[in-house]
């Protein structure tokens, strides 16, 4: 198995939920963990969280960034540069919902499901893809089982995960040749604060965080000559319906 211990992760949308879930596993491999949001507020918070439980000399920084700005992005990417030398790991994880009939859906909800759920992994890979190609690196995007089954309501989030899905696979096929490794993550159920849900004990059986972060560093630890291109990943027992 690789060693994770020093490696450089970027994980945009990391201050709560999957993005924070993978955060704390790495930390605890020994990466040094950028992880983006909004407001520099919140994700400094998260990152004073992180570190007070990171092992072997990790470090996490919180960063401001939208993922729907390019420029923003360049801007996250070159302070990880700055603060850590490198980038090893990046992590499109940044994701919002809004699901509607397409007769209520608004053209304000629609482009910011795409300009975030799409468009804003396309503005983090170019902004980070020559860092990856120098470290020979891992570049990760978090889809959705709705990246693959449609349903009623999902018009704008179903065209921003099939399209992650598809991105991400014609991504693998340019950056392979390079040495860096590409994989798409689709999780089902997760139990996280996504479209307004609460996590308590009713949501035992869904994916938790951690789960999806510990996929993660067995990913990261996997020989390289070996891809996990597309990962579908549910819950093993959803309740019956």
């Amino acid at each position: 198995m690789n060693s994770l211990q020093n490696k450089v992760a970027f994980i945009t949308g990391g201050t709560k939920g999957i993005g924070y879930g993978i955060a704390q596993c790495l930390l605890n491999e020994g990466v040094h963990v950028a992880i983006t949001g909004r407001d520099l507020s919140s994700a400094q918070k998260a990152a004073n969280a992180l570190n007070s439980n990171a092992k072997h000399g990790a470090k996490a920084i919180g960063i401001q960034a939208d993922v729907r700005q390019y420029e923003s992005q360049q801007q996250a990417i070159q302070t990880v540069l700055n603060t850590f030398n490198a980038i090893d790991i990046v992590i499109a994880n940044a994701g919002v919902g809004h699901f509607a009939s397409i007769e209520d859906l608004s053209v304000e909800e629609w482009q910011n499901t795409i300009d975030t759920n799409l468009t804003g992994v396309f503005y983090t890979i170019k902004s980070s893809v020559e860092a990856l190609k120098q470290s020979k690196g891992y570049f990760i995007t978090i889809s959705s089982l709705a990246g693959t089954n449609f349903f009623a309501k999902g018009s704008a989030y179903n065209a921003s995960k099939f399209g992650l899905t598809g991105f991400t696979q014609s991504v693998m096929l340019d950056l392979r040749q390079h040495g860096v490794n590409v994989s798409t993550i689709m999780p089902g159920s997760v139990s996280t604060h996504f479209n307004g849900n609460t996590p308590d004990e009713t949501d035992a059986w869904k994916i938790q965080i951690e789960d999806l972060g510990e996929l993660v560093v067995d990913l990261l630890k996997l020989n390289p000559r070996t891809l996990p291109s597309k990962i579908e990943v549910r819950p093993s027992m959803p309740p019956s319906k």
